[in-house]
């Protein structure tokens, strides 16, 4: 047994003692931001006239003049050399979930036979990388490779290794988005002109909108030797097979628990260079299941912090190297515990810093409050079906629907008082103001302990998109996606909301209805329409199942179908109002949503066929030859009708090893045919359905046999880490 190499990584990987990092000297308020061109740095090396430009690019919305990018470029190159840096990269967001770059060094012939450091605005403004090997659903012939990548000045450069990066849209030759950022960046630009429209019934002052975002991101930790001895963690980011640990997430001891000393090194490290990044990193903590963790930062510009999320788990999976652990960012990487989301708290800001989900102080504010809220609940009603199919991924719907996780149907929670609110609105006949309880005091029957401040509404966990008191939180998105995805369907169903909201109230005050009463006439029948998408309950119900589909929501839960909802007429119009994205785009996203999709399964099934041929059943086969051994040993030692009975529970074994082994290697067969059918389809939308019927339930079935011998083959002879071993860090 002590050959067994399963046993020698385990006794590795927990020998590995946690890294002595040391914060630095200065308080994180000193460094935050140390490798970013923020304004501070942009005052310091850029003219004075070129900073002002620069400033109401970022601030207003003005245009970008090329004129000063030679300035802005001289003064990033300048503050990037006195850092080390010798190279700058277009950073950019192909469809590929993860980020892009290609680096380019600051150096050009100087015409005297030798080189000199450069960097221009053109090489500032934009890229040209090949567009032919990114996902583009079509829109770009192999042939066709030519792509421009274009700075995004709204979001700072900033510095990894020796390597400037700058943040940008990447677009095709002939203009279409291939990435996230450039319609994320026309969505908030959407409900910018949408919300300051409306803000202008309440405040007269009001310039522009802002889109906060506050994402969570959740993750697991392993060990990298145990990790390394499992194919499927390494090839697919989740284990495909492995049975539960005998204690998991049930005792409930490790949510909010005592941080493990080398998590806490890992967590300490990855912050110190998150906070020199400008991520403004504030909670972390463990979560539910065991080696499960979240990270949370300070809320901030939608665009900005969809940046600084996917370049912090890029960043995660760097440090946790240097721990001697692996990130596991999979949404599902283990079953029967708690999957991993990436809670997004989503809210509106005026110019002036009016929060407009907060409730007022004042009937006016309310009414406000209101109008913002029930706008919100009308775009996520007319489009729940593309809300989910936003947060949809093969690798998401493993996690959705339960442990914790919110169900596949978009609904959202009020609470009690707003619920009431929206209740009194709409039954109400008059034209009156009216107000929302603040916050109020909870009396603690403990002397020492002062009064509690109770928030106006409840939580509830079941709730994929629920109201928080200021904000919304969007729940549903999964841990390993940009976040950008959710945000461009939900700014663009708000921006749509607002817009028709506007146009409707505009239209009563044309017929000579006052303010007030229009925009109540308008409310109450907002009110009534979204009144559907409004549930307070348990959304892991089977009567919720029923209830939803009878209001008229999405219940599908086949992930190729709902990606479906992108293309829906309602949809396409939609984003096309809003100008966040065309028809084609949208088509092109499709087809790249469901050939990931397909890649993905089609991955994972070969793992699983090979790790069942070549881990599974030898080490089955070679313990039921130890079992075969031991009932004719005892056959030549007892009399036979002893020897019967001794070796009965073995004689099971053995007959138990052959019949399961037998089914995985017919089953392994069959998902083998299943996935050469399926590749035969040449419609991509019918192959991924395709998959989703017939290969994902074999590999399932597969699963099913493979944790039953798992718990009946002898453990030292079993070379995968089991689950025991990778959930307890040690």
């Amino acid at each position: 047994m002590a050959n067994n190499l399963r046993f020698q990584v385990v006794e590795e990987a927990f020998k590995k003692h946690a890294l002595d990092v040391k914060a630095p000297d200065e308080r994180p308020s000193e460094f935050f931001g140390k490798y970013v061109f923020n304004r501070e740095k942009m005052y310091r090396y850029l003219p004075k006239d070129v900073f002002d430009s620069l400033i109401d690019v970022i601030d207003n919305g003005a245009r970008l003049d090329r004129s000063i990018a030679d300035a802005v470029a001289d003064g990033m190159k300048q503050w990037a050399m006195e850092n080390g840096v010798t190279h700058y990269t277009h950073w950019f967001q192909p469809l590929t979930e993860g980020t892009a770059e290609k680096h380019d060094a600051f150096v050009e012939h100087n015409g005297r036979g030798g080189m000199m450091e450069t960097f221009s605005g053109k090489l500032l403004v934009q890229q040209e990388p090949d567009a032919s090997s990114f996902p583009n659903g079509g829109i770009r012939n192999t042939f066709e490779a030519r792509g421009y990548s274009a700075w995004d000045p709204t979001s700072p450069v900033f510095i990894i290794d020796d390597t400037l990066c700058i943040p940008t849209i990447f677009i095709s030759y002939t203009g279409e988005a291939l990435d996230y950022k450039a319609p994320l960046l026309r969505s908030l630009h959407a409900v910018d002109m949408a919300a300051t429209d409306v803000c202008r019934y309440f405040y007269d002052d009001v310039k522009k909108v802002r889109v906060n975002l506050g994402w969570e991101q959740e993750y697991f930790l392993v060990d990298e030797g145990l990790y390394s001895a499992r194919p499927d963690l390494m090839l697919t980011g989740r284990t495909l097979m492995g049975h539960e640990s005998a204690k998991n997430q049930q005792m409930d001891d490790h949510y909010f628990g005592t941080i493990p000393d080398r998590v806490q090194a890992f967590m300490k490290d990855l912050e110190v260079q998150a906070l020199e990044l400008a991520i403004p990193c504030k909670t972390r903590h463990n979560e539910v299941a065991p080696n499960q963790f979240e990270l949370a930062p300070i809320y901030e510009e939608c665009n900005l912090a969809v940046d600084h999320n996917m370049l912090l788990m890029s960043l995660m999976k760097r440090v946790a190297r240097k721990h001697g652990f692996r990130v596991l960012l999979h949404e599902k990487p283990f079953a029967g515990i708690n999957g991993s989301g990436k809670h997004n708290n989503w809210s509106l800001t005026t110019d002036s810093g009016v929060l407009l989900h907060a409730p007022g102080k004042t009937p006016e504010e309310t009414l406000r409050f209101v109008t913002f809220i029930v706008e919100t609940l009308m775009g996520v009603y007319r489009h729940n079906g593309l809300l989910k199919a936003s947060i949809m991924s093969a690798t998401n719907a493993h996690r959705l629907g339960g442990n914790e996780a919110p169900p596949a149907i978009i609904s959202s929670f009020l609470g009690t008082q707003l619920t009431e609110l929206l209740d009194h609105i709409e039954q109400s006949d008059n034209n009156e103001l009216f107000n929302l309880k603040g916050k109020q005091g909870m009396e603690i029957d403990i002397p020492q302990i002062p009064d509690l401040i109770i928030d106006n509404t409840d939580r509830n966990r079941t709730s994929p998109f629920a109201f928080t008191g200021n904000r919304f939180e969007f729940r549903a998105p999964g841990s390993t996606a940009n976040c950008a995805s959710a945000m461009i369907a939900l700014n663009s169903a708000v921006a749509e909301a607002l817009q028709q909201f506007r146009q409707r109230v505009d239209a009563l005050m044309a017929q000579g209805k006052p303010k007030l009463a229009a925009l109540l006439d308008v409310l109450r029948e907002d009110i009534k329409t979204c009144k559907p998408v409004r549930f307070d309950g348990n959304g892991y119900s089977e009567e919720w199942v029923a209830e939803a589909a009878r209001r008229g929501l999405d219940v599908e839960k086949s992930c190729p179908v709902i990606f479906e909802r992108y293309l829906d007429e309602d949809s396409v119009r939609m984003f096309e109002t809003t100008k966040v994205m065309n028809r084609k785009e949208l088509e092109a996203r499709n087809e790249v949503k469901w050939e990931t999709y397909v890649k993905t399964v089609q991955i994972e099934a070969r793992v699983m066929g090979d790790m069942s041929m070549n881990h599974v059943i030898p080490v089955s086969t070679h313990y039921q030859s130890q079992l075969i051994k031991n009932v004719q040993g005892m056959k030549d030692v007892f009399p036979a009708e002893k020897a019967g009975r001794l070796s009965a529970r073995n004689m099971k074994l053995i007959e138990e090893i052959a019949e399961r082994t037998e089914r995985i290697e017919q089953l392994v067969e069959e998902l083998t045919d299943a996935r050469r059918e399926a590749n035969h389809i040449e419609n991509i939308h019918q192959r991924a359905i395709t998959y989703h019927d017939t290969v994902c339930p074999k590999m399932e079935a597969i699963r099913q046999e493979t944790d039953h011998l798992e718990m009946i083959v002898e453990d030292g002879l079993w070379t995968l880490p089991k689950y025991r071993e990778l959930l307890f860090i040690r």
